[in-house]
């Protein structure tokens, strides 16, 4: 069965542990590359186009993007984008089946949430404890890399290296990546834009829009009705150990 008849049709948007979700329409997006794999699944019978930098047009019921891979999705009525953190189980299985740029992946045809939301709370079997544990300290973005790379056992290159070699991002991506995330549960949590902002620690709400543009193809504007009529048609939110953020 297909994923939009085991989740519904209508709008959604979560963040999760490990991952986060999107499902909707989606107008011709700029280029981009995010510090997730992305795994864009068409509705039942239809396809979704990725171009790749070199405008390769890459379609499919799924098409995989790995980590930092320039990237614009075409229009499309109905979509679900997953974006899946590099450095939780899932990713492993997505790195099993895509090279290192757009591929197109029949196989996630039908994934659904359920399907993500288990692997997305355990670690990666192939990236370093150390740097698992650096991944999750950025949670705190205050934190600086000289002190984040202390608390983990490691160098500041050291730390870096890792997370390039392992992860296919660099920390300073990642860390925008993350505030992303919290910011957009802000949203989730009913703060405006400008508070969302803050609470990703953005320096305002342009910037906000800016960092979530190149990162996605998308601006919150654009992703805030779909948050929000995700949220009053009575979804949970989802129940974790640890915030997405």
């Amino acid at each position: 069965m297909g994923q939009w008849e085991r989740e519904g049709t209508g709008p959604r948007f979560v963040v999760g542990a490990g991952y986060a979700l999107y499902r909707g329409p989606l107008a011709d997006s700029t280029p981009h590359r995010h510090a997730a794999f992305q795994v864009a699944v068409a509705a039942a019978g239809g396809v979704v186009t990725v171009a790749d930098a070199a405008g390769v047009r890459h379609r499919g019921a799924a098409v995989v993007v790995p980590p930092m891979v320039w990237h614009r999705m075409e229009p499309v009525r109905r979509v679900t984008a997953f974006f899946v953190d590099p450095h939780c189980a899932f990713a492993d299985r997505l790195r099993a089946g895509c090279g290192d740029g757009v591929t197109v992946a029949p196989r996630w045809g039908d994934l659904a949430e359920e399907d993500v939301r288990p692997f997305g709370l355990l670690p990666s079997a192939v990236v370093d404890v150390r740097l698992w544990a650096a991944t999750e300290a950025l949670t705190d973005h205050r934190v600086a890399l000289p002190g984040l790379a202390a608390r983990v056992g490691l160098s500041p290159q050291r730390l870096r290296a890792l997370a390039r070699r392992q992860l296919g991002v660099p920390l300073a991506r990642w860390r925008i990546w993350r505030r992303l995330a919290r910011a957009v549960d802000a949203l989730g949590d009913g703060h405006t834009l400008a508070e969302a902002a803050l609470a990703g620690g953005f320096a305002d709400q342009a910037h906000f829009s800016r960092q979530m543009r190149e990162m996605t193809g998308l601006t919150p504007s654009e992703v805030l009705p779909v948050l929000r009529a995700s949220e009053s048609a009575g979804r949970p939110r989802p129940a974790y150990s640890r915030r997405a953020t």
